[in-house]
């Protein structure tokens, strides 16, 4: 945080340096055969600096949860993958946020109002429906209704291979229709801000409890700010229950197989 000297922002313990979230999906071979397919979930502000970290080149697409700053204003990095990749790039959201996107990048999706012809991302917006599961390169992809707040936004759950994963960041509640989404899970990813309220996250106490309903094979926490020291409170969680951290690596079919 900006002028907090808390023990957590002057932690020397890495896990402790939270930039915002993003979670990248790898999997399966790409066309060239010389990497996984990568589906990238939101464009943080550090964005170049999580690809640069991973060396991360190329991508296949990107989802939204929600137009936010801290998931979205990493938008015009995305120009660089264009440009390696010599291609456009699909990205996925609900129509609100579509159209939030076209208003504030105006210059990305309306170049020809631009004064100078510029670097600009090449992108093709293309749109989701709750509940309506999308295949990507032989993954499902099912988009969740949450609740942020009083907002609606979206997770994610993928499927592939009898591995299971869900993505639920900055939620505060679940619809009912969306648990059955989110049960037989190998993994779930859930927001768990802090353990103090929040009217628009949901707290460690909160997160445990859809855990404990839901039943993931293992449960990692995200979206989680400078109250929460990483190693004092990771060892407080529950069996399968972990704090995520920046550049954590999670091996889903590893999981499946060996708990499934």
């Amino acid at each position: 945080m900006i002028g907090c000297d808390c023990r957590v922002c002057m932690s020397d313990d890495t896990r402790n340096h939270r930039s915002r979230p993003s979670v990248m999906v790898s999997y399966g071979e790409h066309n060239d055969g010389n990497r996984p397919h990568r589906l990238l979930i939101d464009t943080t502000p550090e964005l170049r600096l999580q690809m640069t970290r991973h060396r991360i080149d190329r991508i296949d697409g990107v989802l939204y949860t929600h137009s936010h700053a801290d998931h979205v204003f990493g938008l015009d990095d995305l120009r660089r993958f264009n440009a390696v990749m010599e291609q456009p790039l699909d990205v996925y959201a609900e129509p609100p946020v579509i159209d939030w996107l076209k208003q504030t990048f105006t210059y990305v999706f309306e170049p020809s109002r631009n004064v100078n012809k510029s670097f600009i991302p090449n992108l093709i917006a293309q749109p989701l429906e709750p509940g309506a599961s999308v295949d990507m390169f032989g993954a499902t992809w099912t988009p969740l209704r949450l609740l942020h707040g009083r907002l609606p936004i979206l997770g994610f759950r993928v499927d592939l291979d009898g591995a299971s994963l869900a993505y639920c960041t900055d939620v505060s509640s679940f619809p009912p229709e969306t648990y059955p989404l989110i049960s037989d899970l190998d993994v779930l990813v859930i927001d768990a801000l802090r353990f103090r309220h929040h009217p628009t996250h949901l707290t460690v106490d909160q997160a445990l409890e859809v855990i404990d309903q839901v039943k993931p094979k293992q449960a990692y926490l995200t979206h989680i700010a400078h109250e929460i020291e990483h190693a004092e409170v990771d060892t407080q969680l529950p069996d399968g229950v972990n704090l995520a951290f920046d550049s954590l690596c999670v091996d889903v079919s590893d999981l499946a197989a060996r708990v499934g």
